[in-house]
């Protein structure tokens, strides 16, 4: 759990406000952070970076807009500024938009992944992911955010943001039936054609 250290200058009433919309989230923003870092150690740092900036940043957020994706917005900026300077190079360079059109909704089931999220090829395919496809992924099937949202959160375009999450869960169904001694059947392989759900547990 995050512990604020506050100085006797704190204000309590503006910290008991940010403890009320901040703490309900813990467990989404630590399980976002574990799928981005891989490392249980490494994801509890991040996390209790994300709420000391939250915190020290809370008077400039503005009431009524969305706490959530500010929240998220802080940990994905924290992440990448933890990350190197090479590896945000590489994974931009992967992010072409084209020749990936978005999947049509009548073709998605919602469950899918979630159904799936024990099975370490699962997870494997997500976390051999560019961060810049697998955030996009884990915000929409696993954290249920919309399109806006993470437009908001990660500070793309609409259209970019179902343009990766496109790319991402293509990337995902093709490692699945590509994962050795594990073919998908053509069940599994259509539940894992769309709009999927899934937790990193």
């Amino acid at each position: 759990m995050v512990g604020f250290g506050t100085s006797s200058s704190q204000d309590d009433k503006s910290l008991a406000g940010f403890e009320e919309l901040a703490m309900p989230l813990f467990d989404s923003l630590y399980n976002f952070a574990r799928w981005l870092v891989h490392n249980q150690n490494d994801a509890e740092d991040l996390v209790q970076e994300t709420y000391l900036k939250a915190l020290r940043s809370f008077a400039s957020f503005q009431p009524g807009t969305n706490f959530r994706a500010w929240m998220f917005r802080i940990l994905k900026n924290t992440f990448l500024s933890s990350c190197s300077k090479l590896e945000r190079r590489m994974t931009v360079a992967m992010d072409s938009e084209e020749d990936f059109p978005v999947l049509p909704a009548t073709s998605v089931t919602p469950e899918s992944l979630l159904e799936r999220s024990g099975d370490d090829a699962v997870r494997c395919a997500i976390e051999q992911l560019p961060v810049i496809f697998r955030e996009v992924i884990l915000l929409c099937d696993v954290e249920d955010a919309s399109y806006r949202e993470i437009a908001e959160i990660l500070s793309i375009p609409i259209g970019t943001v179902m343009s990766r999450l496109a790319r991402a869960r293509k990337a995902v169904r093709e490692s699945l039936r590509s994962s050795p001694g594990a073919p998908l059947s053509a069940e599994a392989a259509q539940r894992t054609g769309g709009n999927e759900r899934g937790v990193h547990r």
